[in-house]
């Protein structure tokens, strides 16, 4: 059995790895960490795991988890990430990270939209962990840095016509809607219910910390520099993010076309969904899964394309995925312990 340890498992994303991970064959949860919640029983935080994990939250100690975890997830805020990584690959374990520490490659571009790096020099080790493209690099990848989530959602989107050059990518526009667990557990008056509940409203216009990450992956599935309009809004839900991106088209193609492309470009991927011609995402057919929808139409009257994708922001868009790439890293059978059915409604 693999070992594995949860570091900040008392935020959304850590209690999402946590209800993954107690269902996955061939992982035993050895450790759990929360500053805030030390000593306590992790089911008195969070009552929906009892009967299923019990362990108590232990305080942030890296050369004892290091003792008896194989692997660690480091589901901490960025830069606290940064201050603990380095000294788990010293030890030998292998280091999956949700946050977006190690996510960029350029350190300037880092330190302008996040803080100061203390571990720059894992740049060029740590493997972006979306494995549609990547899946070949995480195999031998001892740090794994988890993609954010919105760019999940938009990279998934674009990934296809980028590399089979068919939109400008100058011409770039991305509207992103996300569910208010995206804003971490934290107490925020923007994220209270009133504040919330019957509202929907756009934020960090121009100025959100996940568009380098986007360009950054673009510009490399494009060949030349990207720079594009990201917009997200805030939706009154729990979980979900529906992206909407548009294109122009350099070549003529119709929607039926483009769907073939993308049924041919994810046919072997376990956890991308080509949705048919007429048929677009919604949040409500990912809650809780792993999975990402993807739909799109030609627009022949403006010569652009419209793609759409859905994602749970908890789990494809963070907790999902990270389990993905750790199946990638340990060999597992890559969907294990990710074959969960949709609730709905």
């Amino acid at each position: 059995m693999l070992k594995v340890a949860v570091v900040g498992a008392s935020g959304y994303t850590g209690v999402e790895l946590l209800r993954i991970l107690v269902g996955h064959p061939e992982i035993e949860i050895c450790c759990i960490t929360s500053r805030q919640h030390e000593g306590l029983p992790i089911n008195t935080l969070f009552p929906s795991l009892s009967g299923f994990c019990e362990l108590i939250c232990e305080p942030l100690d890296v050369a004892e988890i290091s003792k008896r975890a194989d692997l660690v997830f480091t589901a901490l805020p960025h830069k606290s990430s940064m201050e603990v990584v380095p000294g788990f690959l010293e030890a030998g374990c292998k280091v999956i990270d949700l946050s977006a520490d190690y996510r960029l490659k350029d350190r300037d571009v880092y330190e302008k939209w996040y803080q100061t790096h203390s571990s720059p020099e894992l740049f060029t080790t740590a493997v972006y962990g979306l494995p549609e493209l990547y899946r070949d690099q995480l195999l031998s990848a001892c740090l794994v840095a988890n993609p954010g989530c919105y760019p999940t959602s938009v990279i998934l989107g674009l990934a296809p016509l980028l590399e089979e050059q068919l939109i400008d990518p100058q011409s770039l526009i991305v509207d992103s809607k996300s569910g208010v667990s995206g804003a971490g557990r934290g107490v925020k008056l923007g994220s209270l219910f009133c504040e919330t509940n019957e509202g929907f409203k756009a934020y960090g216009i121009a100025s959100h910390r996940h568009t380098p990450e986007i360009e950054q992956e673009l510009t490399g599935l494009a060949n030349s520099t990207i720079r594009l309009n990201f917009t997200p809004h805030l939706l009154p839900v729990n979980r979900g993010i529906l992206s909407t991106c548009y294109a122009d088209l350099l070549e003529d193609k119709s929607s039926e076309e483009l769907i073939e492309l993308f049924q041919q470009r994810y046919v072997d991927e376990p956890f991308v969904r080509v949705m048919p011609g007429g048929e677009l995402p919604n949040i409500a057919y990912v809650r809780g899964t792993n999975f990402c929808d993807i739909g799109l139409v030609s627009d022949q009257h403006t010569g652009r394309v419209i793609v759409v994708t859905a994602i749970d922001n908890l789990v494809k868009g963070a907790a999902g995925q990270a389990v993905q790439n750790m199946n990638i890293v340990c060999g597992f059978t890559e969907s294990m312990g990710l074959g969960i059915v949709p609730t709905f409604p």
